[in-house]
């Protein structure tokens, strides 16, 4: 199986959720903070469109007992942006830009490869995989067909902020004139 990737994903090992994180899978779920969460057997994943949101959900699963980053390798969470794969390192996961089954639309998706890498490129150990999706994702009306990417940096180049709404930034498309949105959390509290 594989997770769908859309804006940037926390991606955690299901495996060390049952054993290193304080009340498991269980608890992880209650925790997460928006309806983005989707999962398989190995691996489970949460999107964010803030950075910052990101950085905050991590956080807490570090104060949960799950490890971020050691030495520069992602251990048992990763970050993977939607259109440029894995932020860090993760030697247990794979990232690619995949077809959906009889169309030409395509999607970025994960998924838990621990055996041998031979070379490089995507590795499989079947011969296709099943996408697991956060309840009623549809295509049409995701992310993966109609995602805007603004570079931080150029945020107040393209984009002028009209207004916070609940769960979500508003902002005017300064090329378009279209009203876009950015989803937000912030609902961490961290002590």
């Amino acid at each position: 199986m594989a997770v769908l990737i859309e804006a940037i994903s926390v991606i955690v090992r299901r495996d060390t959720i049952d054993v290193r994180f304080s009340g498991g899978w269980r608890r992880f779920e209650s925790l997460v903070p928006n309806s983005t969460l989707c999962a398989d057997d190995d691996i489970g994943r949460v999107g964010f469109m803030s950075p910052t949101d990101v950085k905050a959900f991590i956080r807490l699963l570090n104060k949960g007992g799950l490890k971020f980053i050691h030495r520069g390798h992602a251990v048992d969470i990763a970050v993977v942006d939607q259109l440029r794969g894995l932020i860090s390192p993760a030697d247990w996961l794979e990232f690619s830009h995949l077809k959906l089954a009889d169309s030409d639309n395509k999607v970025a998706v994960c998924w838990l490869f621990e055996g041998n890498k031979v070379a490089h490129g995507i590795h499989f150990t079947a011969k296709s995989l099943t996408l697991a999706t956060p309840l009623g994702w549809r295509y049409e009306n995701s992310l993966s067909a109609r995602l805007k990417y603004v570079e931080s940096t150029e945020l107040s180049e393209k984009m002028k902020f009209l207004r916070h709404e609940t769960g979500k930034d508003v902002y005017l498309d300064l090329s378009t004139g279209n009203e876009v949105y950015m989803a937000r959390t912030g609902v961490y509290i961290v002590k």
